[in-house]
């Protein structure tokens, strides 16, 4: 059994086409994803239609929950604001209440998915060191635990005392727990444009990151053309 697990699409359809072609090729039966799935980039409204479509276990990521809120924003820096501002005027009345009804923490199978954190998921914070993710293992009731929001692959592991290791593949070992970020599809922030998400393989016990390449002109000129700030474009290739 092989799950996909992947978030941080903030509308970049290109990207996640990318992603979902590769989990087909590789053999990937099941799918999670770990919010995000508007904000930032030009198909808010086509990347939620797929995941919903897709019927797989998802949570709620923080521009999620803001693109289907009519409050004012709380906590963006002006690029987000005027992203998120976009997106609400281009997601449909029926994309707005999915997003609001999705759950902050679910249990796929025998792990789990979160956006955030574990301790505090409603409030958005960042895992950015061992501190941080010894704060969501004192929640963590399962050995793995699957997040995002950093837009950065990352995983902690817990055997006693915390400690962070970046991966290509990474073997479960009995006894321990990890919390893995699986980075970003669609606006990766660790230096590497390629589009990233993880294959979980449940049944041999071991993680593995996928980077890959995406039409990334196209993305950067709906970006442009649906009047969004040139800087949004220019990220994507820079992976920050």
């Amino acid at each position: 059994m092989r799950f996909a697990i992947f978030g941080d699409i903030h509308g970049n359809l290109e990207a996640l086409t990318a992603v979902l072609a590769d989990a087909k090729e590789r053999g990937c039966t099941h799918y999670a994803c770990l919010g995000d799935i508007v904000g930032y980039n030009a198909n808010p409204h086509e990347c939620v239609e797929v995941i919903r479509e897709m019927d797989c276990p998802v949570v709620k990521g923080n521009h999620d929950e803001q693109a289907s809120m009519e409050e004012d924003l709380a906590g963006f820096n002006p690029l987000a604001e005027e992203a998120i501002n976009w997106t609400r005027a281009n997601l449909s009345a029926e994309d707005k209440q999915w997003l609001r009804e999705l759950r902050m923490v679910r249990q796929v199978r025998d792990f789990t998915i979160v956006h955030a954190t574990l301790d505090t998921p409603q409030r958005w914070g960042y895992v950015f060191n061992n501190l941080d993710a010894a704060a969501s293992f004192s929640y963590q009731h399962t050995n793995i635990c699957f997040y995002g929001h950093t837009h950065s692959p990352r995983a902690y592991v817990r055997d006693g005392v915390v400690t962070s290791v970046p991966f290509d593949n990474l073997r479960i070992e009995p006894g321990k727990k990890y919390f893995i970020n699986a980075g970003s599809v669609g606006q990766p922030r660790d230096g590497d444009w390629h589009a990233s998400y993880v294959i979980y393989h449940a049944d041999k016990n071991f993680v593995t990151l996928r980077r890959l390449k995406y039409d990334i002109d196209t993305a950067q000129d709906k970006i442009v053309d649906a009047g969004l700030p040139q800087r949004l474009a220019d990220r994507l290739a820079l992976g920050k």
